[in-house]
């Protein structure tokens, strides 16, 4: 692809059988404890974090990133968005189509961004929209890509949750059991090669769902089918074992402005964040 305008690129139907053993692993992998056990034991349910829309949509985005000329070996996460339309069942078969929506040229890198949608037979569950940069695959006179809505806590106001949550050396080993198995993540020598280094990193997406915990947690009550969507862009890197600092502030109308720091470097990792949730029942 050398250009792009040129991104009608539709997959084929990805099927994902899932079971609660699936998005009970998933839950694990992105931080859920005992408090948590409608989203980890199958007889209180279970009900299913509505950020494990990315399981079943990620076989359709690697499908999308081949086509865009892209692979693991020159692939990082920049930034990613869920928008839930109906709760995520445990058990049943969900199939998912992705479309290429852009390639854009970054001179060195391409960004390339990514759309899913999963469906539960006839009902749509839920969108994703991935944004990727493939390092060396710029230069190929694309377009810039467009830019971005920022949001950002409003000013001297006190968030109105901070979560704190410790993850552990082993969370990118127990979070790719859901999926995402980019060496990135679990090989060291694979990651020196990716300019990381200090060792594999933890998935971005592993990253986020703590996030979307910490907003389910500590503003829905633990109830997950409260979260209509929920975006935010990578900036920096978290090394497994890291402690994770979210915090949350509501800005009207149901949308929470988010960050996300690492306790041990008082640095942003997750920044221009924000989610939709459904007011309290």
């Amino acid at each position: 692809m050398e250009s792009d305008q040129n991104t009608a690129y539709a997959t084929r139907d990805y099927l994902h059988q899932v079971d609660w053993r699936q998005t009970a692993t998933y839950a694990l992998g992105i931080g859920a404890t005992r408090q948590e056990l409608a989203y980890l034991y199958e007889a209180m349910g279970p009900k299913v974090y509505p950020t494990f829309a990315v399981v079943p949509a990620f076989p359709a985005v690697v499908d999308v990133v081949s086509q865009a000329g892209g692979g693991f070996d020159n692939l990082v996460h920049a930034g990613q968005r869920v928008v839930i339309h109906a709760p995520i069942p445990a058990e049943g078969v969900l199939r998912t189509v992705g479309r290429l929506e852009g390639k854009y040229d970054l001179k060195r890198m391409a960004q390339v961004v990514a759309s899913t949608q999963t469906w539960k037979d006839e009902q749509l569950v839920a969108e994703t929209t991935w944004t990727l940069l493939l390092f060396d695959r710029g230069g190929f006179g694309g377009s810039r890509p467009p830019k971005t809505t920022k949001v950002e806590a409003p000013a001297g106001q006190n968030p109105d949750f901070v979560a704190l949550e410790h993850t552990s050396p082993e969370q990118s080993l127990l979070y790719r059991l859901s999926g995402d198995t980019n060496p990135l993540h679990v090989d060291a020598e694979f990651a020196k090669k990716l300019g990381f280094p200090q060792g594999p990193i933890l998935h971005g997406l592993c990253t986020f769902g703590f996030l979307a915990r910490a907003v389910i947690c500590n503003l829905c009550e633990g109830q997950g089918e409260r979260l209509r969507s929920i975006e935010a862009q990578f900036k920096r890197p978290v090394w497994p074992g890291e402690t994770l600092v979210s915090r949350g502030w509501r800005i009207g109308e149901g949308r929470v402005a988010l960050s996300l720091e690492v306790k041990e470097r008082d640095e942003k990792v997750l920044g221009n964040a924000w989610a939709e949730i459904e007011q309290g029942r």
